[in-house]
């Protein structure tokens, strides 16, 4: 934990996965077959507070989804990355391109197709129900499973971390 704390100041940049991470991992299909997810207003909510803190969010997902697409307008998400089936190649690329530093980017993620995308980052850490080959490798988990507050829950601890008063944040 001490060692997640001591970084919490320099982030500037927050990488989401979706599934497992920004929800519950499940997809739901209507009777029509098209896929719903279920997000957090929570989360939703610590997006927002992150913004407010001058910490921008980006999506990175292996996924593709219209859900996806919509929850991040609505939050004013810009940075946008779905179907991506290496994360670790494209983050690469995208700090190198944004000239953010690993120290400046903090990673949420839940499954193996998020580890090596962590490792490129200062600061992993993962849903309590994550799988247990990232909870290993997570200096901290979280105590909020994915789609439960995960997200808010980490913002938080950055805010506090560096004594922002959130309580009066405009969401």
């Amino acid at each position: 934990m001490q060692q997640v704390l001591e970084k919490l100041d320099m982030i500037r940049y927050l990488i989401l996965d979706v599934d497992g991470t920004m929800t519950d991992g499940g997809v739901y299909l209507d009777s029509r077959g098209e896929e719903m997810k279920k997000f957090s207003i929570k989360d939703g909510a610590g997006i927002l507070l992150a913004r407010q803190a001058g910490i921008e969010t980006v999506i990175l997902t292996g996924r593709e989804s219209m859900c996806v697409s919509r929850r991040a307008k609505e939050l004013g998400i810009r940075e946008v990355f779905q179907n991506i089936k290496d994360k670790k190649e494209f983050l690469v690329r995208f700090l190198e391109e944004k000239k953010i530093t690993p120290e400046e980017a903090a990673y949420i993620g839940d499954d193996l197709n998020d580890l090596e995308a962590m490792k490129c980052v200062g600061t992993a850490v993962c849903p309590q129900d994550a799988a247990k080959q990232i909870k290993s490798f997570c200096p901290f988990v979280l105590s909020s499973k994915g789609g439960e507050g995960a997200v808010r829950e980490f913002v938080e601890m950055i805010l506090e971390k560096r004594g922002i008063q959130y309580e009066g944040l405009v969401l």
